[in-house]
């Protein structure tokens, strides 16, 4: 499974402003629960329980909050580029500017997973973290999420 199967260029955010780790999985949990056509409490609960269970600031300025939830079909994705870092408790203590909102059917297969993968690969690779923080518009923030040249295999 590849990001453009599950990720909307409509699902870009740029320049995001938050104070804190709540308010923005709220604000994020908002736009993927409207895009959906979901109960917007639910999605947040859901992120929130994730987190609860362990940070998915998963070190170098990245954030990976992802969660399971009943009714939804398919894999579901949000991606943001903060304006300025914010505390995530990420594993390596910096501050996260790359949030990768990840929502997953709660029944599903490996391809479930895969998506995850997918994701956590994009964001490990230095090469697509450049271009996701220079990326001047939403379309180049998409291009290099996307574009499997700048994802390691």
């Amino acid at each position: 499974m590849e990001i453009r199967d599950f990720l909307s260029p409509d699902e870009i955010m740029i320049d995001v402003r938050a104070s804190d780790k709540t308010r923005l999985l709220q604000q994020l949990s908002a736009r993927a629960a409207n895009a959906l056509n979901l109960d917007s409490d639910e999605v947040s609960e859901q992120i929130t329980k994730r987190e609860e269970l362990g940070s998915t600031g998963v070190g170098n300025g990245v954030g990976l909050p992802h969660a399971r939830l009943p009714g939804l079909k398919a894999p579901f994705g949000l991606l943001a580029r903060l304006r300025h870092g914010i505390d995530f408790e990420a594993i390596d203590g910096q501050p996260v500017d790359v949030v990768f909102l990840l929502l997953l059917p709660q029944t599903g297969d490996g391809a479930q997973l895969n998506a995850l993968a997918s994701v956590a690969r994009a964001l490990r690779n230095p090469d697509a973290l450049r271009r996701l923080r220079r990326a001047s518009n939403g379309e180049a923030l998409y291009r290099a999420i996307v574009e499997p040249s700048t994802q390691s295999r």
